[in-house]
This record gives structure tokens, sequence and C-alpha cells, in this order.
């Protein structure tokens, strides 16, 4: 990747922030200087943090930046303590652009390079002001030859971004979240379903009381089809030729074609949104291919309908612009069958902005007597995504129950065995031997295929049983390196950095990276 503005050098400490209007000029402290190898940093006894992020959306159609001033502020008087974001402030919004793609199946990095650094300079914010920031990858541009290489260049030249390439339900609960729908569904006990579509893809999702409940995606996205201003196709994903050749057009790129056909294409995608949340068939037979996912698990109807992505602003009538795709078409046709959809339509505010605000970061001491770390050579370990099971754990824990949990949750956010996870738990109940016993053998079975891959294996623990967790890993004959760490509260979009061992307090530094979502 060509020198960019998240290539530059970052330097620690206190320091002056000259920026724009938008930028308070003030001295603050960065999170990122809480490394995991300074542990006489005098911000280990702070309790305030200010931190000046970055979330990076590299979406099918549209790339955008958001850049946000985070404060957050310990919850404990203990170093174990966690932090909280009490306030979040938007200080730059980079103006939306198409993503740009090369010749065949490539991003263009040099081009998207110039709009990052475009977009820092219009924000008057330097690299080396930026503490943590988050890169996301969604839609069609996660299927480009070159997109997680892209993505894990900009975390790993950086150090302080996280990075995520979403598979289609991650994606559709990253919306459910930056749209606003999982904050409404929570702040009046609702169910919200929220419908994000792009230019690749269009994803769906259930909010019940804070939580996502379900997820799918659909083949339908606003850019499968571009035509020029004389109506002649110059970009044609396959699934949109599919589609077409469903309703007698038989396209190609550079064929000539007619508004009134674009329009019954629109049409008949919207048709096909309005069965699958209504839970209806389709509207043509054989369309079961635009299914990206097995169907909602959850149906309505709903409190509350929510759209987001680019095609919500013309569903809620804000943009009348066109740039030659189905963006308007397809948004209006959804418009007018508001009155078929499982719940009343309401503005969720987020829209084409449905992202992140960038990431919170901060560090905890755990205590070394309370863990367990069959190798501490392979300390430090970055950037490990947290994925949390909801894991049931009655008076008799059923290892099945347990592996199907694991295993199924694994599996709705797309997680390969090789990708760098740890999993988060939280015990409830009487820590006895064949309680614990139960639940590490259906631990073992859930993770079965990352074991088999090597590990190391890295779990975390609310509850006070990482050590003992550890051990029967080793009675049940687990051969691969694990990493068990207890006394940490963490969520589902958590990123996670463990520290080597301190010699001289035996603690294990572990920070804590957060995305962070402006609704």
């Amino acid at each position: 990747m060509p020198n960019s503005a998240l290539t530059g050098t970052h330097h620690h400490g206190r320091h002056h922030h000259g920026h724009t209007d938008a930028h308070d000029d003030h001295d603050h402290d960065h999170g990122v200087t809480i490394g995991t190898d300074d542990p006489d940093h005098p911000l280990w006894e702070r309790d305030q943090i200010v931190l000046t992020s970055v979330g990076i959306d590299i979406g099918s159609a549209t790339s955008q930046l958001l850049f946000s001033r985070l404060t957050l502020r310990r919850l404990g008087r203990e170093l174990s303590s966690a932090f909280a974001v009490v306030d979040k402030r938007i200080v730059h919004e980079s103006a939306v652009a198409l993503t740009p793609y090369a010749e065949g199946l490539r991003i263009d990095e040099e081009r998207l390079t110039a709009l990052v650094d475009q977009a820092f300079q219009d924000a008057g914010i330097r690299a080396d002001e930026v503490d943590t920031g988050a890169v996301i990858l969604t839609g069609e541009a996660t299927r480009r030859s070159n997109a997680r290489a892209i993505a894990d260049l900009f975390a790993a030249r950086t150090g302080r971004f996280i990075c995520a390439t979403a598979g289609h339900d991650m994606e559709a609960t990253l919306a459910a979240h930056g749209s606003g729908a999982v904050a409404r569904s929570e702040r009046d006990g609702a169910r919200v379903l929220n419908i994000d579509i792009g230019g690749g893809t269009t994803k769906l999702s259930v909010a019940e009381a804070g939580t996502v409940r379900s997820t799918g995606a659909l083949h339908l996205g606003a850019r499968l089809i571009v035509v020029d201003a004389s109506g002649r196709i110059v970009r044609l994903e396959p699934a949109g030729r599919r589609l077409a050749l469903s309703l007698g057009l038989d396209w190609s790129s550079g064929d000539q074609v007619h508004a009134a056909e674009l329009a019954e294409l629109a049409a008949l995608m919207a048709d096909t949104v309005v069965a699958t949340v209504n839970g209806t068939p389709a509207p043509l037979d054989g369309l079961d291919w635009l299914r990206l996912t097995e169907p909602l698990t959850e149906h309505g109807p709903y409190d509350a309908v929510v759209f987001s992505g680019g095609v919500a602003e013309y569903v809620y009538g804000r943009e009348s612009r066109e740039f030659g795709d189905l963006g308007p078409l397809f948004g209006r046709a959804l418009a007018e069958r508001s009155g078929r959809l499982p719940g009343p339509v309401e503005d969720g505010g987020g829209t084409i902005r449905a992202t992140v605000l960038g990431a919170s970061q901060y560090t905890v001491r755990v205590s070394g007597n309370t863990i367990h770390i069959s190798d501490p050579d392979l300390l430090p370990l970055h950037n490990l995504r947290v994925v949390r099971p909801e894991v049931e754990l009655p008076e008799t824990v059923d290892p099945s129950s347990v592996a199907e949990a694991i295993g199924t949750h694994l599996a709705r956010l797309d997680a390969d065995p090789a990708d760098a996870l740890v999993l988060g738990f939280r015990w409830s109940g009487l820590p006895s031997f064949p309680r614990l016993d139960a639940f590490v053998e259906g631990i073992r079975r859930g993770l079965s295929a990352r074991i088999a891959a090597g590990g190391p294996l890295c779990l975390l623990f609310e509850g006070d049983i990482a050590r003992t967790v550890g051990g029967i890993l080793l009675d049940q004959g687990l051969t691969v390196p694990v990493i068990s760490v207890d006394g940490i509260t963490v969520g589902e979009f958590d990123f996670v950095d463990i520290g080597a061992v301190l010699p001289k307090s035996g603690t294990v530094p572990v920070s804590l990276k957060s995305m962070v979502f402006s609704l």
C-alpha cells in the first residue's frame, strides 16, 4: 500500500491539538499510550481517557470515514476495573465516495489510499493524533481478491486499528448497531427489524431488548447494474445479470437498456425484500439463490422497521441525485411498498452512515494467580476478535448443548478455524467440578476445528474460573496451547490484546478495544 495518512509515526504521550473549529483545542491523554509493556505509565492510575478515533467503512458501493472524540471513564477503583464510553462526539464526517475498483476483481489501492488521505486532510487531523480506529470491509468489497490484504495493511501499519472483514451475518449485526435499531430496541423494550441495503447486498436483522436475535442477507443491491448517461451498461455483476434473466432480460456489459426495464427490475427486488421479511414466497420461482444465509428465525410483527445503507437515503426521500445504479428506483419501490412491511417504518437516523465511529481502547491488569497460560512465550497476542456464544448453564450442564451453542455462534459469524479469536463466556452458578468438567468438555467439542488447526486456544471468563478451566482442558488431553484469563467483561464487537506476564507484579495486561457506534 502506498504511504498514506495511516502510515505515519504515532508520538505517544500528552500533546496539544490544533484542529479546526470542530476540534476544541485541549490537552488529552491518549488511551493507546497505555501499552501492554508499560505497567508504570501514569495512565494506569487515571480514571478518565480521551481518545481521537476514526472509523473506516469500505463497502460494496461506497467508502467513508468518521472521526470522533471518545471519553472513557473507569467504572471502579481497582486497576482491573473496566472503562466505559461516557461521551462520544463526531468531529468530522468525510464525503461518501464510491468505492474505487480496478480492472478485474481488485480494489484500487492507490485511489483508496488517496481517499483516506483526503479525509484526514479535510478533518485537519494528523495520523499521529489518532489513538484508535476500526477498519470494516463489507458486502461485495470483501469478495475482491485483495480485500483482506488491504484491511490487514491498514491495521498492521498503524498498530492501533482493529480490522474486520465482515461476513453477511456480522455485517447485518454491525448495521443493526450502526443504524440505531439496537439502541431503539433497548431503550423502548421493542422488537425492531433493520433492513440495510448497500451496493451488493441487503442485510436483515431483528433486534430485541438491545440484542440482535436473528440475521440474514440477500444478494440484492443498488450497484449490481450500473449504466451511463445514455443507458448503456458499464457494470454488470453476475447476480445482476442472473436477476435480469429471471425477467427475460438477457443483458451483457455494453448493452443499451431502457428505463422501464430498470424500473421492472427494481420492483422485483423490492417485492423480494418484502416477501422475505414477511416469510412469504418470493414473487417469482427460482429466486432461492438470492438468499445468502439461512432465513430469519424471528418473525413479525415488529414495533418498528428501520432502513439503513445507501438505498435508505432514497427510501426516506433524503437523496435525489442519481449515480447510474438502481439505488433511486430500488429505494422508491420500497417506499411505495412500506404498507406491506411487518411493522411501521421509522427513521433511525443512521442511513448511509450506519457504521462505526471507531474504537475505544483501555488496558486493565489481571492477576496472574487466577489465570492459566500454558506457554508464556506465545504472548503478547494482538487484535484477537472476541466472540461470545450464549451458553446456557443449568444445574446439570450438558456438554452437547454447550458445543452446539459455540458451533452455531461461530458459524453465524462466518468464523474460520484459523482466525485470531478469543472466546468470551459468562459463568453462572456453582463452580462445582461436575459442572465445570461438563462445561469444559463442551468447549473442547465446540472448538474441535480450531483445536485441530493447532490453536492456541484463547478464552476469557467473567467468573473466577480461568485457572480451573485451563487445568481441566489439560486433564482432558488437550495438547494445543491454552491461554485462559478471567475477570474480563467483553462484548461481541470487542478486540483484545493479551500482553506478556509482567515479572515484577505477576499480572497480565489486557487491552480491550471496542467498536463504538454513533447511535
